[in-house]
C-alpha cells in the first residue's frame, strides 16, 4: 500500500522510517509545509516527497499519517475522511473541544477508520498493567498512580499555544488510566505550580501539575507531571489493588535512584518519549497498517481521545477554580 505522512518533523521522521520497513508498505509519501525539510527527510529515509499537500492527497494514498503541528490536525484527518482514506493522526484530533468535537461529527457515519496516536495503548508495561487488571490477579483496584515528567522544558515559544500542561501532557496520563482499568472518570480535583521559567505564568500555565481522578466504581487515580525533571523522561504507571500491583516503566531507564541501598538502574536515564516509546510507537503504527489492510476497527478511535479531553479540561477548570469539577461539566 501507499502510505501519505503529512509533516516531517521529528515524529513525522521517526513514523517515515518505521512505516518504510512495515510489511505491506510499497512507498510512504511525505510532505511538510517546509518543502525542503519534506524533501530533505525523503532523501534521507529513501522514501518519496510530494510538493504539497495537495499533492500528498493526490499521489493516491491507501491511507494518511499525520505528523503535522496541532493545528493543522484537523483539517488533514477531515479532509482524508472526505476523500475514504483511512487515518492516523498524532494527538490532539484538534486543538479545543469544539474543534475535536467537529471532527467527530465529519467522521461519524463516513466508515473511515480514524486512529489517534496515544501510543502508551502500546507500550509493552501499560498493556501487561491492563492484561493484570482484567485477570483479576489485583483483586479490586483501588489506586492508580502514573506520571509523565520531562527533563527538560519545551521551547518558549511552544507554551502559549500548547493548551496548558493537563491538555497538552498529562492528556496521555488520563488516556492511559481510562485505557488501563477500562472505567471513565467521573470527577477530577487539580492543582499546579510554578517554580521554573516565568514563561508558564505568563501564558496561564503552570510547570508541575497533580490531579486526584475519581473513577466510576470508587477507584482513585493520582496523576502528576512537570517540565523539570533533569534526571531524565520518567513516564510509569502503578496499578494497586486489593490483591497486588504491578508498574508500568519501571525499566533500567527509569531515572530514579534509591534514597538508602537498593538496586540502582543499570542504564541511562531515557532522555526522551521518542527513545521511551520507541517500540509503542513501531506498535501502534503496524496496527494501524494492518487495520487499513484487514478493514478491523480503530484500537483507538476519536470519541477516546475526547474522553481523555474531557478530563483535561476539567482539570483545567479545577486549577483555576480551585475546585472539585465533574465530568459531566464539561461534556458537550
Amino acid at each position: 500500500m501507499r502510505i501519505g505522512l503529512a509533516g516531517a518533523g521529528r515524529i513525522g521522521t521517526a513514523h517515515a522510517e518505521t512505516l518504510r520497513a512495515l510489511p505491506g508498505v510499497a512507498e510512504v509519501v511525505v510532505a511538510d509545509a517546509d518543502l525542503r525539510r519534506a524533501r530533505e527527510a525523503a532523501a534521507k529515509l529513501g522514501v518519496t516527497a510530494a510538493d504539497d499537500v495537495g499533492a500528498l492527497f493526490a499521489a493516491g494514498l491507501d491511507a494518511l499519517v499525520v505528523a503535522a503541528p496541532t493545528d493543522a490536525h484537523a483539517g488533514l484527518v477531515m479532509r482524508a475522511v472526505e476523500a475514504g482514506t483511512p487515518v492516523f493522526v498524532e494527538k490532539p484530533v484538534a486543538p479545543d473541544l469544539a474543534g475535536t468535537i467537529e471532527v467527530l461529527e465529519a467522521v461519524r457515519g463516513a466508515g473511515v477508520p480514524v486512529q489517534v496516536g496515544f501510543q502508551r495503548r502500546f507500550d509493552p508495561g501499560h498493556v501487561a498493567a491492563r492484561d493484570a487488571v482484567r485477570s483479576g490477579r489485583l483483586g479490586w483496584v483501588h489506586t492508580v498512580r502514573s506520571c509523565t515528567l520531562d527533563p527538560v522544558p519545551p521551547p518558549d515559544d511552544y507554551i502559549p499555544g500548547s493548551g496548558g500542561l493537563f491538555r497538552d501532557c498529562s492528556v496521555h496520563d488520563f488516556d492511559a488510566v481510562r485505557f488501563v482499568t477500562g472505567r471513565q472518570v467521573t470527577e477530577v480535583t487539580a492543582t499546579g505550580a510554578n517554580r521554573g521559567s516565568a514563561v508558564f505564568a505568563e501564558a496561564g500555565d503552570v510547570d508541575t501539575g497533580a490531579a486526584v481522578l475519581t473513577l466510576d466504581d470508587g477507584t482513585l487515580a493520582l496523576v502528576s507531571a512537570t517540565r523539570y525533571n533533569a534526571a531524565g523522561y520518567d513516564v510509569r504507571l502503578e496499578v494497586l489493588g486489593s490483591q497486588g500491583g504491578v508498574v508500568a516503566g519501571l525499566d533500567d531507564g527509569t531515572p530514579l535512584s534509591p534514597a538508602a541501598g537498593g538496586i540502582r538502574p543499570a542504564g541511562p536515564a531515557h532522555t526522551g518519549f521518542l527513545e521511551r516509546f520507541a517500540d509503542a510507537y513501531a506498535a501502534e503504527l503496524a496496527a494501524f497498517v494492518r487495520m487499513v489492510a484487514d478493514g478491523t476497527a480503530s484500537p483507538c478511535p476519536p470519541e477516546e481521545s475526547l474522553e481523555a479531553l474531557y478530563v483535561a479540561e476539567a482539570c483545567g477548570i479545577s486549577r483555576r477554580e480551585r475546585r472539585t469539577v465533574t465530568i459531566e461539566e464539561v461534556r458537550r
